[in-house]
């Protein structure tokens, strides 16, 4: 059980707090690539409580600057994108993707007013279909070579969605392996051939056994939780007979991600990101270690539940989560669908805006959430001391950070370590950029 204390500093991400210095120590996802499609890239990002405007300028260039114009504080998200830079509507006055002023039209034709002005702007990347923004001070630290970032944009998909919650319960649903036998349990499996882009329904890697079966008739699993070169690495074992233990490896990634397994042949890297402290965005990378990802299809099948342009699920809090007696009678644990990400926004969302952890009582199998909140006080407690914090990497360091392994699948029972790292090796040698990757970086005979 956690004091009020500790709980509003893992939390509470505003500007000047002491979580929210860290995690601007660390690239956030602010939007989708696809958000700037079309004819006029510009768009509003409210992120750690901060508004910014996100901009891509006509040489392709993009920009994040703070979102009030620094002459009288008019909203820079209506600019016009021109001359290189954004117009404010009010004055004219006209800044670049690094916030410089490039003109003042109404002061006098000899001013030099705009050698003097400037509007806040912080680094940006692209990266698999999601732009990164650094807020911290100083220069950012260099992004590991996970696989979500080494594989090619062919073979990754990038989507988002709203939650109506703090980023700390949506993130920590995502380790704990225990919920899923109960909140996403099917009382009946499906046909694997309708699985493409979904969780959950498809056969485990390595058997025939529906995964939705697996969860279903073993809802004990012994979890191990081990520190890893990213944050942590869990483990989740549920033991079928004698012979054989299904396995499924995840993974923690500092300070607000995880790597889950979705299907044999794809991950899913997933961050939390505050808008403010009562509302998150997730932002996901679909990474494929087979056959190019169907983006068309993956994104067909998600804007069926959320909306646009603010990516809000269709089905939440406003309708009670689609919420029917006879389907959580007949079909499901919860009544609320096939989505496995309604039953999440559900569970998230139901502990308030702001989860009260000091009326929780934990158990054995949340682990991995007691050792992920020590991890961030420490963590937290380094940053305001003035001190190096965990994966705040050099280009040398981040190069050197691979993987994760994240898997799902069925060993012999007693010998899942070597299972899991073997299935991994396997799928690691037959994807085919991994391959490409490998021979390029090969030595010359």
């Amino acid at each position: 059980m956690m004091s009020r204390d500790q709980n509003r500093l893992i939390t509470q991400t505003g500007n000047g707090t002491p979580a929210g210095a860290l995690l601007r120590r660390y690239w956030q996802p602010a939007a989708l690539s696809v958000e700037l499609e079309g004819p006029r890239p510009v768009r509003p990002v409210k992120l750690l409580g901060d508004d910014f405007v996100l901009f891509r300028d006509e040489q392709g260039r993009l920009g994040l600057i703070d979102r009030d114009c620094p002459h009288r504080g008019a909203d820079m998200a209506y600019g016009r994108l021109e001359n290189g830079g954004l117009r404010c509507l009010f004055h004219g006055w006209l800044f670049d993707v690094d916030g410089k002023c490039l003109e003042t039209p109404a002061e006098p034709e000899k001013s030099r007013l705009c050698d003097r002005i400037t509007l806040r702007s912080y680094p940006v990347c692209e990266r698999s279909g999601i732009i990164f923004a650094y807020l911290g001070e100083g220069e950012p630290p260099a992004l590991p070579a996970l696989d979500c970032f080494a594989a090619p944009d062919s073979h990754v998909f990038a989507f988002k969605g709203l939650m109506e919650c703090n980023w700390l319960q949506a993130l920590e649903v995502g380790i704990d392996p225990a919920h899923a036998s109960f909140l996403h349990r099917f009382f009946e499996d499906a046909d694997p051939n309708d699985n493409y882009g979904r969780q959950f329904r498809a056969e485990s890697a390595d058997s025939d056994i529906p995964m939705t079966a697996v969860l279903r008739d073993f809802p004990r699993p012994e979890i191990e939780v081990e520190k890893s070169e990213i944050g942590l690495r869990i483990t989740a074992l549920r033991e079928i007979d004698a012979r054989r233990t299904h396995v499924r490896v995840t993974n923690l990634l500092f300070p607000q991600a995880f790597v889950i397994p979705m299907s044999s042949e794809m991950t899913i890297t997933q961050w939390h990101v505050p808008v403010d402290d009562v509302s998150c965005y997730w932002y996901a990378i679909f990474t494929s270690f087979t056959d190019p990802v169907d983006k068309p299809e993956m994104r067909r099948q998600r804007l069926e539940l959320y909306t646009l342009p603010d990516y809000r699920p269709r089905v939440g809090r406003g309708n009670q989560y689609g919420y029917d007696v006879a389907e959580q009678r007949d079909q499901t644990f919860t009544g609320m669908g096939l989505d496995i990400n309604v039953h999440d926004q559900w569970a998230v969302e139901s502990q308030g805006r702001i989860q009260d952890r000091t009326r929780e009582h934990l158990g054995t199998t949340d682990k991995a959430i007691v050792a992920y909140r020590k991890m961030l006080l420490g963590e937290i407690r380094k940053a305001e001391e003035g001190k190096p914090v965990f994966l705040e990497l050099t280009a040398e360091q981040a190069a050197a950070i691979t993987g994760p392994a994240t898997i799902d699948g069925i060993g012999t029972t007693g010998e899942w370590e070597a299972y899991w790292r073997s299935a991994d090796a396997r799928r690691r040698e037959n994807a085919p950029w991994l391959a490409s990757t490998l021979s390029e970086a090969a030595p010359a005979q």
